[in-house]
């Protein structure tokens, strides 16, 4: 990581190049159908839980590791210098000065109970020195968000834009506050849990109304296609992360953490930049990043 208060080290202008980002893209769309259908296909009337992490709710499936590999093999045999880090096997370096970053199936829960929001999230970003891949510090420069059971696929890459199915994303006009929707999502964790219902309770007056889907990657695409006006979440891992925010950025979406802070695992905000800022205060009045 960079010093406090250091932004990130300036990007080697060959990573902008097109024709590069063009086969970032494309290998993370073909890489996220490959493993998007190997979890749809092969979903088993009942999925069983093979291991829990954070805690006995945060679950792995069978299918997340067999997803995961498939992800690794796929872009192992395309840009084998690129290093990978995944949700299930952790971090692998590479020496190209791109590492991949990758869920296998975001939105587990959803899918071991047949809900169709879940996704494969896969991006390539890059960022300095060899330490394992920081939202902080990294450039996101290509990613692909593919929904098999929605039959949707986002893709993004930096400075080209955002598409869904094809169709360029651009944020329209957004509502007062008061009108907007919000998606956000839940910790594991009970003390986090419950300092998360105390600034959903304070919000829920003050908006629309707001959604959990389950899943932070498709919630991030979401405010990219306007599905969602704004959205929030603590305690977001990397592979929560990057393929997702590429996705609502180059849709024109403002995303950032609270007090001046980088998205990250403190706080991730995301939405169209004439209400951002209106989000954020709220949430830093509510002590949504308080040390719990």
């Amino acid at each position: 990581m960079t010093e406090p208060g250091c932004g990130p080290a300036p990007l080697d202008p060959a990573l902008l190049d097109r024709t590069l980002l063009d086969e970032l893209v494309g290998l993370a769309e073909r890489a996220a159908r490959e493993a998007a259908a190997l979890v749809h296909d092969g979903r088993p009337d009942r999925v069983e839980v093979t291991a829990t992490k954070s805690s006995h709710a945060d679950i792995v499936t069978a299918m997340d590791l067999a997803a995961e590999e498939r992800l690794r093999t796929v872009l192992h045999q395309a840009r084998p210098r690129d290093g990978i880090l995944g949700e299930e096997q952790g971090y692998e370096p590479g020496t190209s000065g791109i590492t991949w970053v990758i869920d296998p199936v975001d939105g587990t829960v959803n899918y071991l109970y047949g809900l169709a929001a879940y996704a494969v999230l896969v991006a390539a970003v890059t960022g300095p020195g060899p330490a394992v891949p920081d939202p902080a510090t990294w450039t996101v420069l290509a990613s692909c968000v593919r929904a098999p059971a929605l039959d949707r696929t986002w893709t993004a890459t930096r400075g080209g834009g955002a598409y869904r199915d094809g169709r360029r994303l651009a944020l329209g006009t957004p509502p007062e506050l008061g009108l907007c929707l919000l998606g956000t999502g839940f910790g594991y964790r009970r003390a986090v849990r419950a300092l998360q219902g105390r600034v959903v309770a304070g919000l829920l007056p003050q908006v629309r109304d707001l959604r959990r889907m389950g899943s932070a990657g498709l919630d991030l695409c979401a405010v990219a296609d306007g599905s969602l006006d704004l959205f929030f979440e603590r305690g977001l891992n990397p592979w929560d992360l990057a393929a997702g925010s590429l996705v609502a950025a180059e849709a024109g979406a403002q995303v950032s953490g609270l007090r001046g802070a980088p998205a990250g695992e403190a706080m991730t905000v995301a939405g169209h930049p004439g209400r951002v800022g209106e989000l954020l205060t709220l949430l830093e009045q509510a002590g949504a990043d308080e040390p719990v």
